[in-house]
């Protein structure tokens, strides 16, 4: 098995791709100030195994939502979840890549995107998908961002190398605004976001998934970078996290 399907084995199974809760969602949709009457369309993008577009389906009851992810696998597991909770009409899922999806110019209310939009880079997201938007749609994007102006060299280091966009949120404030948002709402995912819904559940599922895979190399090398990831979070927790972005297109 490829590295490409052993990430996947190992993280279809949580229900997050990446750091974040319920409450957070639903703090960031309070945000946006929506009325959750409305009948909107709406596309989470980079959606995972569908956490947070199974919440919106449950908050937004008139509304519809397209799961966009360009791994099906993940995409099978949202929608058996949604069947079971009995939210499957408001929901469509589309495999594809984020750089190439099929909406029309102005045709959604709301894009949603946690912990998803580096896959594309975050001012490439913005400036590429606002067009989806109709005036004064929303986008809603959580990004890793730095929490402090400056940091040790081994956590700078780390983060340079995999991700070079990481910034404070001013920058991030700065890249919205020149590509047409006004950013209305802003915070910080809180530490259990990353520790009790993310990193923990993970570190339950290495056994199961070094013993499904053989204990090979690759497995354990992918095992490996996973906990020297939340190495690097548990001592330096202080200085990055996932900053969740609110802009109105204007």
């Amino acid at each position: 098995m490829d590295d490409y399907k052993l990430l996947i084995d190992l993280h279809k199974q949580g229900h997050r791709q990446g750091p974040g809760g319920d409450a957070e969602t639903e703090i960031a949709l309070n945000l946006t100030m929506i009325d959750r009457n409305a009948r909107l369309k709406i596309a989470d993008i980079g959606c995972g195994t569908g956490a947070s577009t199974l919440l919106l389906a449950r908050l937004l009851k008139n509304s519809h939502i397209t799961a966009v992810d360009f791994l099906q696998d993940f995409l099978d597991v949202l929608i058996k979840r949604a069947e079971k909770a009995g939210i499957a009409n408001r929901i469509s899922s589309l495999a594809r890549s984020m750089e190439d999806l099929p909406f029309a110019n102005e045709e959604l209310d709301l894009i949603w995107s946690e912990g998803a939009i580096y896959n594309i880079g975050f001012e490439k997201g913005v400036k590429k998908w606002r067009r989806y938007l109709k005036t004064n749609g929303l986008l809603v994007a959580s990004e890793i961002t730095w929490i402090s102006d400056s940091r040790p060299a081994e956590i700078q280091t780390h983060w340079d190398k995999e991700y070079p966009e990481i910034d404070l949120a001013s920058q991030k404030f700065r890249i919205l605004e020149k590509h047409g948002y006004s950013p209305i709402g802003y915070f910080i995912l809180p530490q259990h976001c990353w520790l009790d819904a993310y990193y923990r559940p993970m570190q339950d599922r290495f056994d199961d998934f070094l013993d499904r895979n053989g204990n090979s190399k690759e497995a354990c090398e992918i095992v490996a970078a996973e906990k020297h990831e939340i190495y690097l979070y548990e001592k330096f927790k202080e200085h990055v996290s996932y900053g969740v972005y609110i802009g109105r297109k204007l």
